[in-house]
């Protein structure tokens, strides 16, 4: 763990005590079993507002407390412990980060005080595939008399059907796979011409597939400079990866003590099981690896807090390390417990679930592997 401040130390004490008694994993099972298509709980959503978190990241003259990343990630580690569902992050880290590096006075004044204030859920929707390629977009946007006019598809949008704005990379110019000629737009979720559908996922939250036929905007809906959106997508994904990187350290270190605890307490021929030595040696190497991750996911926030020239890196690097060792270790949860683990009455499930979703979001850790090495010259 890194070093904090007074500050984070009771930002993290007040998620910790929060999310283990106002929002466990049986809440989240309540929820998933309830098919609201949301996919969160508004009571728990409103508990989040309440307690400041939607403002960790905003000015402080935009209603905010005006925090840091790390910050953030602290939150993100503990509602991640507990599978907690809401659109805190997508919308208080993703939205709000994408405001602002790239929006307006105006923008940020209009939008900002709303994400503190839970009114508006800004989303970003940027994948056209199954696969995470930022640079593929063919979503068009054309020049028209009144501003422009938006017709393509987006997939598997984060808080896709709770969203009220979305931030919608598109392609202003240029051809798929080119970074210039992209322009990102603000998009209100009700514009005539745009559709929503909910996808059902294995780990129960709330994507959606969108699509925009003739949805027509005015010149003030961009969101930085025409044709110029590739640089603040980019910064604004690699805050999104350290965002989850956190997310899925919390689920991991769950992951790693419901094991852990198993071992301690889970007999086979009068003898706990973590007394047999390969059991005991998996367990050490489990570990480790948490440990590993954890460094790489707060480097790459503290990359980002104290705007440092290897953010990319650190943000790949951690999103890497993550995806690859979640998924060892929400495996390894499953097959220590045995049959119980594969059965729905156990919450091992839901952690594995959760692990498939995250490790793909926002680029897998081969995209971040090539993207790590193509940093450094390789």
């Amino acid at each position: 763990m890194a070093a904090l401040t007074d500050e984070q130390t009771l930002m993290r004490d007040q998620a910790k005590i929060w999310a283990s008694k106002q929002a466990p994993v049986n809440k989240f099972r309540a929820m998933r079993d309830s098919c609201i298509e949301q996919r969160f709980d508004a009571q728990t959503w409103s508990e989040i507002i309440e307690m400041g978190w939607t403002g960790i990241l905003v000015p402080e003259e935009y209603g905010g407390s005006d925090l840091d990343y790390l910050a953030f990630g602290i939150v993100l580690e503990e509602l991640g412990r507990h599978l907690t569902a809401s659109p805190l992050f997508a919308s208080a880290l993703v939205g709000a980060t994408a405001l602002n590096i790239a929006g307006s006075g105006t923008q940020k004044q209009t939008f900002l005080p709303k994400i503190v204030d839970g009114s508006e859920i800004l989303t970003l929707a940027i994948d056209e595939s199954n696969q995470h390629a930022p640079a593929d977009i063919s979503l068009k946007a054309q020049v028209t008399d009144a501003g422009y006019r938006l017709n393509g598809k987006k997939g598997f949008v984060l808080e896709g059907m709770a969203a009220t704005t979305f931030v919608v990379a598109t392609r202003t110019s240029g051809e798929k796979g080119d970074t210039n000629g992209i322009t990102l737009f603000l998009i209100p979720a009700d514009s005539p011409g745009l559709k929503r559908e909910l996808i059902s996922t294995m780990d129960s939250r709330g994507y959606a597939n969108i699509s925009f036929e003739g949805v027509e905007v005015p010149a003030d809906a961009v969101l930085g400079v025409l044709d110029q959106g590739w640089e603040p997508l980019d910064a604004i994904l690699d805050r999104a990866r350290a965002g989850l990187g956190a997310e899925m350290l919390g689920c991991a270190a769950q992951a790693f003590d419901m094991t852990l605890e198993y071992l301690k307490t889970r007999e086979q021929f009068g003898e706990v099981i973590g007394s047999f030595q390969a059991l005991g040696h998996r367990a050490a190497a489990l570990f480790t690896g948490l440990e590993l991750a954890r460094s790489c996911a707060e480097a790459a926030l503290q990359a980002i807090d104290e705007e440092a020239h290897n953010i990319p890196q650190m943000c790949s690097l951690s999103k890497s390390r993550l995806s690859d060792y979640l998924h060892e270790m929400s495996t390894q949860l499953i097959q220590i417990h045995g049959g119980i683990g594969m059965t729905d009455e156990f919450d091992a499930g839901f952690y594995l679930k959760r692990a498939r979703a995250l490790e793909g979001r926002y680029g897998n850790a081969g995209f971040h592997r090539d993207r790590y090495a193509s940093a450094l010259g390789y």
